[in-house]
């Protein structure tokens, strides 16, 4: 049997759902484009632009302790905001991959259970909408009704609606018209092609990694140095504010010491400001610099994960398809070797007839997930350029933190005229110390 029937006579038995199950609209299956419909035409500002999905806690009104963690999901696009629950996302993460076993399906943020603190759940709200940023801006998931179910569906029962979407569908390969040809759109070598670009993405993973690391220690420094900077005030402030008795054998330097507490006092406003600034570069850089390289770690790992599963998943299927196959004419041939009864070689024939087209469906699943990988490392390269505006976003806020830092450092520096008056004749405070040994009698 030729391999399209096959896979149309497949496609016949799993595609057909129930009467009574949604079925999916004609647009959502994947037409067939014009020209070579592997490469892929996007730029990475159309995808970007698919939709903008924010994801924001509702307050807990459970008392006390934390039993259930809701979101507000808001989609741009379909101009909406749903409630959603991490079992949700979940529910949805496990109908695409069902779907589409061969696309980057972004992992989840894991479930803890007990003991889930603030710093956690804060860690997995933006982990949760990294993934459905990842998903609402992938070309064959956004167009798809699971994802406009899940951000637009406002009812209570939300898992089952996404599992009815997908009961008695089949996945992508059941439902592209373009899954018997896909051998004929791969390049010669794709399989060296694949190679090299798995290693690459494994490349650039890793350095990424790193990136992402000494963004978030340069955020957190600047957090801590704020907090440093307010208690330096604060503690200029006490001093300033001391109301110790002055002893009497100090009483000469009594108007220089007033003079001193007088200046400390006030400086703890400019500090505070300096704190605040230093704060303000730290958020900046966590939302604009450590969420861009996690967002773009997500979409890598995602990447490295699809190409696991080809080699777990269909390739290693369609081998162990190959050696039952192997083993069952070589059954067939012992049959005929020793003239076994009509019955039993004929349900030898028919089964390895069966297996044969398993063999014959496998390697067009072997194809069509090649194409899929190759689609998808294009969807890497096209969001690449993501490097510039992460490195962008670096630079400008350094130049902003610094700048308002600056500002700031130089209004401070007037008033701190007058600790230097008295005891030196210099107006300014002085630059380094004297030359000669500081401890020197």
């Amino acid at each position: 049997m030729p391999a399209s029937e096959i896979h149309q006579k497949s496609r016949t038995d799993l595609a057909k759902p129930p009467v009574n199950e949604p079925r999916e609209p004609e647009q959502f299956l994947m037409q067939a484009p014009q020209g070579n419909p592997l490469l892929l035409s996007h730029t990475l500002q159309e995808l970007l632009s698919k939709d903008s999905v924010q994801v924001e806690l509702i307050p807990e009104k459970k008392g006390l302790f934390l039993k259930h963690v809701e979101y507000e999901v808001s989609s741009k696009r379909f101009k909406c905001s749903v409630y959603r629950r991490y079992n949700d996302f979940v529910v949805f993460h496990e109908m695409l991959l069902q779907k589409f076993p061969y696309r980057m399906v972004p992992a989840l943020p894991p479930k803890r259970m007990l003991g889930a603190d603030r710093e956690f759940i804060e860690s997995r709200r933006r982990a949760l909408k990294r993934f459905i940023n990842l998903v609402a801006r992938h070309p064959p998931f956004s167009e798809d009704v699971l994802l406009k179910l899940f951000l637009s569906f406002s009812g209570s029962d939300v898992q089952n609606k996404l599992r009815e979407l997908v009961q008695g569908v089949g996945d992508e390969f059941m439902t592209c018209r373009l899954a018997t040809q896909a051998k004929d759109f791969l390049p010669a070598d794709i399989q060296a092609q694949f190679a090299a670009s798995r290693e690459l993405i494994r490349n650039i993973y890793n350095s990424f990694y790193k990136l992402r690391d000494r963004a978030e220690r340069i955020a957190s420094r600047a957090i801590d140095n704020a907090s440093d900077l307010l208690i330096f005030g604060k503690e200029l402030s006490a001093l300033g504010s001391d109301t110790t008795p002055l002893p009497s054998w100090a009483a000469l330097n009594n108007s220089t010491w007033g003079t001193l507490k007088q200046a400390l006092k006030g400086l703890s406003v400019e500090f505070a400001l300096l704190a605040d600034k230093a704060v303000q570069q730290g958020k900046q850089e966590e939302n604009d610099v450590v969420e861009k390289l996690n967002l773009f770690l997500d979409l890598l790992q995602s990447y490295k994960d699809l190409c696991e599963r080809h080699e777990k998943g269909v390739l290693h299927k369609h081998q162990r398809a190959l050696h039952k196959y192997s083993m069952m004419k070589k059954q067939m041939m012992s049959a005929t070797v020793q003239n076994k009864e009509p019955e039993s070689v004929e349900q030898l024939e028919s089964r390895i007839v069966e297996q044969e087209n398993a063999i014959l469906t496998m390697e067009l699943r072997n194809y069509f997930s090649l194409y899929c990988l190759h689609q998808e490392t294009q969807l890497i390269h096209i969001y690449l350029p993501l490097t510039s505006h992460i490195l962008g976003a670096f630079v400008n806020s350094q130049i902003q933190g610094h700048k308002e830092m600056s500002k700031v450092w130089n209004e401070l520096k007037p008033k701190l005229s007058c600790l230097f008056v008295g005891s030196s004749s210099m107006p300014t405070p002085p630059l380094s110390p004297p030359e000669g040994n500081f401890f020197s009698n």
